[in-house]
């Protein structure tokens, strides 16, 4: 049962149809490992994701388990997870995993749903902010964590974790020297 609800936009008012008292716990009482293949994309997706980010993702999974189900429709098209889907049909996770991934199925009555449903996932994420990063680089540094192994499982390559740091660059070069075993013309950083 839908009904209407008229709000306000921008300086005109507009008609919003609402989905009212909408099963919350639905969703999660579908959990399902399903065999990956048999889901697929769907067509309007706008979020894209580098390799780099997709490797990321991997070592996440790799690192954490699988902590967050894909989300699809009855008919296996994709709504929420296609990135989490792409990874998990490559190696080693392919084999980890036995093929399969997990899914919730959701019933959305229209395809536009299926794309507020997609679009409100991705953009539900946010996005990291400065200072909180770098409170969490210093934190990860002052535990013993070297620059190679933040950079792993944060996926940074070392000149973020650097900016992030507010460590001088030769204290930085010197904390990435840390436990490698280098030349002595390697460790030069003057002239």
């Amino acid at each position: 049962m839908r009904r209407t609800q008229i709000t306000p936009s921008s300086s005109e008012w507009e008609e919003v149809s609402i989905v009212p008292d909408a099963d919350l716990f639905s969703p999660l009482s579908t959990l399902h490992w399903v065999e990956r293949d048999k889901l697929h994309a769907n067509d309007y997706n706008p979020n894209k994701v580098s390799e780099e980010n997709l490797k990321l993702l991997e070592q996440s999974i790799l690192t954490n388990g699988w902590t967050l189900p894909i989300v699809a429709r009855p008919d296996y098209t994709i709504i929420d997870g296609y990135h989490r889907w792409t990874v998990a049909g490559r190696e080693p996770l392919k084999s980890k995993l036995n093929g399969k991934v997990p899914v919730v199925f959701v019933e959305h009555q229209t395809k536009a749903e299926d794309m507020y449903g997609t679009i409100t996932h991705n953009r539900a994420r946010g996005t990291h902010l400065l200072e909180p990063m770098k409170a969490i680089v210093k934190t990860l540094l002052d535990e013993g964590k070297t620059v190679k192994e933040i950079g792993k499982q944060l996926g940074m390559r070392p000149e973020e974790i650097f900016r992030l740091s507010d460590f001088s660059k030769d204290d930085f070069i010197a904390l990435m020297a840390q436990g490698n075993t280098y030349s002595r013309a390697e460790l030069l950083t003057e002239v």
